[in-house]
């Protein structure tokens, strides 16, 4: 999809395709990332007179023959190399149309909202093997007479971890089940958000995570460095913040069955702790002033993520899970950092939950 003039903003694309007489098209044209380039198909957008539309690309054409598919360069990225991403150019590449001609970000989107679902697993499995790294060495290393998990300090970091740890897989694990189950009015809204908040807050924990570490967790045979240049690619990937949460809004103003069905997922906890009933006032107090809606989109975006958290945590999660995370998350009583849960807080009993057990 994305070009170097355009960005995230796909219908500025220049890449053009042209019917041909065996009722396929041939596109000419650049694309600046294109992820995974050692697929077989490969879904890319161009223009018809009609407007941006899509087609499959397909590696090898139907006789054997290799189609014209010219890697320029694979990129020098900060992490994720694994997973090639790299420049592309087409000059009378055959194609198949998919969908409507001039309706290519439409029928695109089905992919990108599954990919948005593949962003929020991996960003909470992200954090989660950040965490599971963290309570290890903590368990195992002793400083100032006693083991680093019984320090009162470090539990208090551990547990706040675990906390966030726990939210991003219950929001990720009810995105999943939506998905099979067909939620689609569900997954518009929430999967959105969930992509905004949770890949937003995964380098904040992992880097408090390989601070555990201390210098160990610095260097590349701890395996934490390749986590922490992670931790940035889910957020970017498929619209950075800024564009994801004006897709919130997006979602909120033209399908109001998506809202509908969002509230209805926070409702079922509604009247179980007074901090989430507040939280989904001042929702409804942000969505109030649709002037303003732009510049506060980040804002609503992470708060109505949060409300969903809230919501599933309350449901399904012990009392010492849901009660810290809306306490903190919801209520603010909560510092600018990681590990400031307030005095009361089970620490322990949060540490203890999100521990692995040797098989």
């Amino acid at each position: 999809m994305t070009e170097k003039q355009g960005g995230s903003d796909v219908r500025a694309t220049t890449t053009r395709a042209v019917p041909a007489a065996d009722g396929t098209y041939s596109l000419t044209g650049h694309k600046w990332f294109t992820s995974a380039p050692m697929s077989d198909l490969f879904l890319v957008l161009a223009q018809l007179p009609e407007g941006v539309t899509c087609f499959l690309v397909p590696r090898v054409l139907p006789d054997g023959t290799r189609n014209v598919f010219r890697l320029q360069r694979l990129k020098d990225k900060l992490g994720d190399r694994a997973n090639a991403s790299s420049e592309v150019e087409f000059k009378g590449t055959a194609a198949w149309l998919v969908g409507e001609p001039g309706r290519g970000v439409p029928t695109i989107i089905e992919m990108v909202n599954t990919t948005r679902l593949d962003c929020v697993l991996g960003s909470a499995a992200t954090i989660r093997a950040a965490l599971t790294q963290a309570i290890h060495h903590a368990t195992h290393r002793r400083a100032f007479g006693a083991l680093l998990a019984d320090q009162p300090l470090m539990q208090n970091v551990l547990a706040d971890l675990a906390v966030e740890s726990e939210a991003a897989t219950a929001l990720a694990v009810r995105l999943a089940a939506a998905v099979d189950a067909g939620e689609s009015d569900l997954l518009r809204l929430a999967g959105a958000a969930a992509k905004f908040w949770v890949c937003k807050r995964t380098p904040t924990a992992v880097a408090e995570a390989l601070e555990v570490l201390g210098g160990n967790g610095y260097l590349e045979e701890s395996g934490m460095p390749r986590l922490y240049r992670q931790a940035p690619l889910n957020s970017i990937w498929e619209g950075s913040g800024n564009v994801i949460a004006l897709d919130v809004l997006r979602a909120m103003g033209r399908s109001s069955a998506s809202l509908a069905a969002v509230r209805a997922e926070i409702d079922l906890a509604r009247g179980a702790d007074p901090r989430l009933d507040a939280a989904v006032g001042r929702l409804t107090a942000e969505l109030a002033d649709p002037e303003q809606l732009p510049v506060r989109a980040r804002r609503i975006a992470g708060l109505l993520a949060l409300c969903l958290q809230a919501s599933l945590l309350l449901r399904h999660a012990p009392a010492s899970v849901a009660d810290t995370f809306c306490a903190t998350r919801l209520a603010g009583d909560w510092g600018a950092v990681l590990g400031t849960l307030p005095g009361g807080t089970p620490v322990r009993a949060l540490v203890e939950r999100a521990r692995v057990s040797p098989a």
